[in-house]
């Protein structure tokens, strides 16, 4: 039993020729949708910290929305739910990109991200210290200096702490991937325990797997807190 689980794992943890390890997809899986929900989020949070209403409302809506619903339900509408719409049908592009259960994947967590992401910056573009900005100002800087050299850094510090946290929270949400049929971590563990009936030693690697990439994420962010957020403590006489 050892023997065939140990084979399984050789095969999927490590990459195949043009398959790549299930480790590897849950690593790509998090990076692409941290990456891509981080850019977009940048733009809404500071469209978010608005205090235009037409402008801060429809961003509002939408992480209102990919925060109040759950993300297994956000990827199954675009597994399942955008693609059986015939205008997607209509139009090769969208019926060639929603038939790949890759890129719906992606987009549903990505959007899930940059909803929360989002909102994380725009909390931390609006505690931004007013002094900050008024020795800017005094500076001559215009708004879009101020954004780029005051509030955006000062406010991407402070936000670290609670986006490390979502990072890993992203990481524990990649597991509903296998719901698309993607070969990730837990796929992989699933189809080793439908293989040989070994569940407590298949999910078992997997939770050492995940534990692995959490640690060493944890470990990551808190260099980067260290550094970036040393201005932050208590300086001695």
């Amino acid at each position: 039993m050892i023997d065939i689980i140990r084979e399984y794992w050789q095969n999927y943890l490590f990459s195949d020729g043009y398959r790549l390890s299930g480790l590897a997809i849950t690593l790509w899986l998090l990076v692409v949708s941290i990456g891509l929900g981080f850019l977009l989020a940048v733009p809404m949070a500071i469209a978010r910290a608005s205090s235009n209403r037409f402008i801060s409302g429809p961003v509002w809506l939408y992480t209102y929305v990919f925060r109040g619903t759950p993300l297994y339900v956000q990827l199954l509408l675009c597994y399942t739910g955008i693609y059986s719409l015939h205008a997607v049908h209509s139009y090769a592009m969208l019926d060639a990109f929603f038939r790949n259960a890759m890129n719906c994947t992606l987009l549903a967590f990505t959007l899930n991200e940059c909803a929360y992401a989002t909102e994380i910056l725009a909390g931390s573009i609006k505690a931004t210290a007013y002094g900050e900005i008024e020795a800017a100002q005094a500076y001559g800087m215009s708004k879009f200096k101020i954004y780029t050299r005051v509030i955006l850094p000062s406010a991407l510090r402070r936000a670290l702490p609670m986006y490390s946290n979502e990072v890993i929270l992203m990481l524990h949400a990649t597991t509903l991937a296998f719901t698309a049929t993607i070969p990730d971590i837990l796929k992989v563990a699933r189809d080793v325990n439908a293989a040989t009936y070994a569940s407590f030693q298949a999910f078992t690697i997997a939770a050492v797997l995940y534990a692995a990439i959490v640690f060493a994420l944890l470990w990551g962010f808190r260099r980067m807190e260290r550094r970036l957020l040393a201005f932050l403590k208590p300086q001695g006489h």
